[in-house]
């Protein structure tokens, strides 16, 4: 019913940006919060950001200030620009959306992952 596909990870060196973008599909009614989770080698999934409906953002203290979240509502597509990245942002990206479809209430939905490899 809703799929997540995300794009824009890859390999870049320390100090480098990338833009990640993820966008739901579906038998879409509305679209609530939105964020943007990682897991690390060895580490369990960590919250790096997120943004409400409303617009409320919230960032995890290790990105704040240099990763910035953002979401297109028409385009059900949610972004996250990551600058000065560091070594220890290598990880799996992964996006989640709360989403109410056409059929259904309110459900989570993940995207497939991206990786992120910042090399030292």
């Amino acid at each position: 019913q809703v799929q997540l596909v995300e794009s824009g990870g890859g390999l870049v060196q320390a100090g480098g940006s990338l833009r990640l973008s993820c966008v739901a599909s579906g038998y879409i009614f509305s679209v609530d919060n939105m964020g943007w989770y990682r897991q690390g080698p060895g580490k369990e999934r960590e919250l790096v950001a997120t943004i409400t409906g409303g617009g409320s953002i919230n960032y995890a203290d290790s990105v704040k200030g240099r990763f910035t979240i953002s979401r297109d509502n028409a385009k059900n597509t949610v972004y996250l620009q990551m600058n000065s990245l560091k070594p220890e942002d290598t990880a799996v990206y992964y996006c989640n959306v709360r989403v109410r479809t056409i059929y259904t209430g309110w459900n989570d939905y993940w995207g497939q992952g991206t990786q992120v490899t910042v090399s030292s």
